[in-house]
């Protein structure tokens, strides 16, 4: 508190305590935000190993029947399938719930700001994660269309 009141020296102790609350009150909402962006992360990491498990298990056997080791592999496929889909859903709401959450911090950090509560100087940057996620989402998908049609980059 004497920091700021060496920097203001014609603010009250009132005005000073406002300002720190004010202060407190904005990086809480940056904490937040990344709070926020370390829960995606965890789901990029769990979807990731879901959907390279999922796309492992196919190559795997689909390369052992191609080489004539195993006849049929028609279950650990649909299984590997099913682990790449599983993966591609939980990004997707994941996804979908950080952009809910962001929009409503957003909404709540401007009423906020209207009510003279915060001073909300610094913006919401794009989220790094989010563009992360959409990307991982855009390879699972490519993933799951090659396995399923049997077309694309990873066939």
């Amino acid at each position: 508190m004497t920091e700021l009141a060496a920097a203001a020296p014609g603010m009250s102790s009132a005005e000073v305590s406002t300002e720190l609350a004010m202060r407190r009150t904005g990086m809480a909402f940056q904490r937040t935000r990344m709070a926020a962006d370390r829960t995606l992360m965890a789901v990029i990491r769990t979807s990731l190993s879901l959907i390279s498990f999922g796309f492992t298990i196919d190559q795997f056997f689909n390369k052992m029947k191609e080489s004539g080791v195993i006849k049929g592999s028609a279950a650990a496929r649909n299984f590997g399938t099913t682990l790449v889909l599983l993966g591609i859903g939980m990004l997707i709401f994941g996804i979908v719930y950080h952009v809910m959450f962001m929009l409503g911090l957003r909404e709540q950090r401007e009423q906020m700001k209207a009510a003279q509560l915060v001073h909300a100087q610094s913006g919401f940057p794009a989220s790094l994660v989010l563009i992360v996620a959409l990307i991982l989402l855009l390879i699972g998908v490519g993933a799951a269309a090659s396995m399923i049609l049997h077309i694309g980059p990873y066939d």
